[in-house]
């Protein structure tokens, strides 16, 4: 009996370790360079489960130490991966052959995320097609003139809520990411359904606020995170596991939601110019019926579309901001005198004319990106050639990532990239800027459609926010700037703090 246990133990133990080492030696198999120190198992990530780094942090590493490369392989756990490192390759993948390489890399189980399999960003195919046309009509330069008018009406509410806090005193303290939460996702609440998200209301009933929901997702306990993270990093690793992004509560509510919205808008005849309404009337045109599940689906991509990434944005514009206050003034100065062209009133017209603002934010998402790399997944074979002669035969399932923090931070491609300099963008300097080194919303036919409603209350916020309050750096931010391992997003450890005064 004891020899027969020591037998399975063994045994499992030997399958366990040709499954780690399975892939061990796959790039050297096909000749493609391959990125030292890699562990079975856990490929090049042992700093990620340890702890020690961010996931942005260890492709930025392998960046560096290839530099020299046009593409190189690591390991992603167990799964291969190929970084591209050269520009020609970047435009290659995203745009020349995008028909070889049109899938993200992460896939979702519809049975455990029915809502999120129709998220633009999971789809493929010809149900990606369709729901880019939705949304890039959503999005249209008429469409965003009027969910303007949603927007400005939330930065009052935002404008009276820091009011409150500095009612009395000279100063507030206040943690950029906290703040410009609530304000992204009361936009995405008011311009997506209508309702009241009780962003403002520190007093309000918890389960009320919409913050909380955007807690729930972006927040759950740490093993949840931890789950995600290696999910969305290793869909493999994902689908043994079967992890689940959205929790049947968040599920639940989103259909609850809507439900109730439509209901309350058909008992009462009425209609509003907000995203939930528009859905429902392009699902009526091209003859679909109504379907709480697919409308659910739109509003809960909507609302974690619009207000993770966007107070991400902002928070690390806000941080940019109150280090450089030479820039700060001079954002301020543009801000004031193009409002002053629209008698005080912001306007779709006036927000496109603040041009330093684009600088600004431009720089701010070069040095930190929201999203630090793209996933792509091969599915046509296709032969791709660096621009140093390097020639990498892919075959259909091989991952492609796109490192679009370490092009950010390349000095071959950037003068000094680590000052913060908005000046880079300007309109004599910006045509000089390599193609396909800037990446904050990708490039190619699945370049992010949601960028131009993404800057429209971005650019939104900061007019209302600097034309009459300053940032001020405090010490309770933690300095160099540290990312916290397990989170798909950037988030810094401890939190960017600073004060904020009226002027």
């Amino acid at each position: 009996m004891v020899l027969l246990c020591v037998s399975l133990i063994l045994g499992a133990l030997t399958l366990l370790f040709v499954y780690l080492t399975n892939n061990i030696k796959y790039w050297q198999k096909r000749g493609i360079p391959c990125a030292n120190g890699a562990l079975p198992g856990v490929g090049h990530m042992w700093d990620l489960i340890t702890s020690k780094k961010s996931f942005q942090d260890c492709c930025h590493k392998i960046y560096n130490d290839n530099s020299n490369r046009s593409a190189v392989g690591f390991y992603n756990f167990t799964t291969p991966t190929l970084m591209v490192l050269d520009p020609e390759l970047v435009k290659t993948v995203l745009q020349t052959k995008f028909t070889s390489f049109h899938e993200n890399n992460v896939k979702v189980n519809p049975e455990l995320d029915p809502l999120l399999a129709n998220n633009p960003f999971f789809t493929y195919g010809e149900k990606w097609v369709i729901g880019r046309k939705r949304l890039t009509y959503a999005f249209s330069s008429m469409r965003l003139k009027i969910l303007l008018e949603n927007v400005k009406q939330v930065c009052q509410q935002f404008e009276d809520f820091i009011d409150r806090k500095l009612n009395k005193t000279e100063q507030v303290e206040m943690e950029l990411k906290d703040l410009f939460a609530r304000y992204t996702t009361q936009v995405v609440v008011s311009a997506g359904f209508g309702v009241n998200g009780f962003c403002f209301d520190d007093d309000e009933e918890e389960h009320k606020s919409f913050l909380n929901v955007g807690k729930d997702v972006f927040e759950p306990s740490s093993l949840h995170n931890f789950m995600i993270t290696i999910a969305f990093l290793s869909p493999v690793l994902g689908k043994i596991f079967r992890v689940r992004f959205l929790s049947k509560k968040i599920d639940h509510f989103f259909r609850t939601l809507v439900a109730s919205v439509m209901e309350e808008r058909r008992t009462s005849n009425t209609k509003r110019n907000d995203f939930l309404q528009l859905m429902v009337e392009l699902e009526h045109a091209e003859g679909d019926k109504f379907d709480v599940e697919v409308l659910a689906s739109h509003a809960s991509s909507f609302f974690l579309d619009g207000s993770e990434t966007s107070s991400t944005v902002l928070s690390f514009v806000g941080f940019q901001l109150a280090t450089h206050p030479e820039v700060q003034k001079k954002l301020r100065e543009e801000i004031v005198t193009v409002l002053a062209k629209y008698d005080g009133t912001l306007t779709y017209d006036g927000l496109k004319e603040m041009t330093y603002m684009d600088q600004v934010l431009n720089e701010s998402q070069r040095i930190i990106p929201a999203a630090a790399f793209m996933n792509k997944v091969c599915t046509e074979s296709v032969v791709l050639t660096g621009s140093d002669g390097s020639v990498y035969h892919i075959e259909p399932g091989m991952n492609i990532l796109i490192p679009a923090n370490g092009l950010h931070n390349d000095p071959r491609h950037w003068e000094k990239p680590d000052v913060f300099d908005p000046e880079r963008f300007s309109s004599d300097r910006k045509q000089s800027i390599k193609k396909f080194t800037f990446l904050p919303f990708s490039e190619g036919p699945r370049a992010c459609v949601g960028m131009r409603m993404a800057l429209l209350q971005i650019k939104a916020c900061l007019a209302v926010f600097l034309k009459k309050y300053s940032l001020e750096l405090s010490p309770k931010t933690k300095m160099p700037l540290k990312m916290t391992p397990i989170s798909i997003l950037p988030k810094t450890e401890g939190g960017l703090w600073v004060f904020i005064r009226s002027l």
